[in-house]
């Protein structure tokens, strides 16, 4: 029991490891991408209003 209870435990250490190491990242540089390119569509409306 203690054992299979270890390993449950080990294997969602791992999950959230790998979620804070692997996905977090992608999504906070998809957010950056996304933000840069708001950023840049109001740049240039504003150059283009005269």
């Amino acid at each position: 029991m203690t054992g299979a209870l270890i390993t449950i435990a080990t294997a969602a250490a791992g999950l959230f490891a790998f979620k804070k190491t692997v996905l977090d990242p992608e999504d906070q540089e998809a957010e950056r991408i996304e933000e840069n390119r708001r950023r840049a569509n109001r740049k240039s409306f504003s150059a283009h209003q005269g």
